[in-house]
């Protein structure tokens, strides 16, 4: 977009870990409104269906990839690149082989939340798209931005989390035996986060990043 003073800029809205209909009914009612106006809308993994990103096709054009939750979605990369005034944006979910997964959740739900780390991310994702400027992912559903060098880092947040409410209504899903078990342990979580999006705007010679909490 150029901009009135000559200058171009590209507005991004991000999101992740949207979880539904798996895990949620509806996408937030805010989101409209939080991405109006941006260019492209960047998802990055666990959509879970079609049916919401045809919603936020109804904002702007999507580009997503598939995360670990993506099973009905096998048409969807699980890695993409876009080039963006003079950037490449790399995008990719996040989620790494269960040897890793695995030790992090349960470490995390048998600590309430008060231990949930992910060592070795950031060294994992800037090898898996070596030539992007901008890694963006998600899966940890926990929002940053952090940089190396030249290089950045960026998560959204997730819009699905683990919460006493959210871990009640998957209780009344009928969960499998090995779920049920799980979410005894994580709706009593210390540290539940807010869901949250990011707005990313790529300019020639700088780029700006907004995480904005849903309520």
């Amino acid at each position: 977009m150029r901009l009135p003073d000559g200058s171009t800029r590209v507005r991004f809205g991000v999101i992740a870990d949207t979880h539904c209909p798996e895990f949620m009914d509806a996408l937030p009612a805010s989101i409209p409104a939080i991405f109006a106006g941006v260019d492209r809308i960047l998802h990055l993994g666990d959509v879970t269906a079609e049916s919401t990103l045809e919603q936020l096709r109804a904002i702007a054009p999507v580009e997503a990839v598939r995360g670990d939750h993506d099973s009905d979605l096998a048409h969807l990369p699980r890695t993409r690149v876009i080039e963006v005034e003079g950037r490449k944006l790399g995008l990719v979910h996040g989620n790494r082989s269960h040897l890793w997964e695995e030790p992090i959740t349960f470490l995390g739900t048998l600590t309430l939340g008060l231990w949930w780390d992910f060592p070795g991310l950031d060294r994992w994702l800037l090898r898996k798209i070596p030539e992007a400027d901008i890694v963006i992912h998600g899966h940890t559903h926990l929002g940053r931005m952090t940089r190396y060098g030249d290089r950045t880092i960026l998560n959204p947040g997730g819009v699905f989390q683990i919460t006493a409410a959210t871990c009640a209504e998957r209780l009344r899903r009928d969960p499998s035996w090995f779920e049920w078990c799980w979410l005894q342990v994580a709706r009593h979580g210390r540290r539940p986060r807010k869901p949250s999006v990011g707005i990313l705007e790529v300019w020639p010679d700088e780029i700006r990043w907004e995480l904005i909490p849903i309520y």
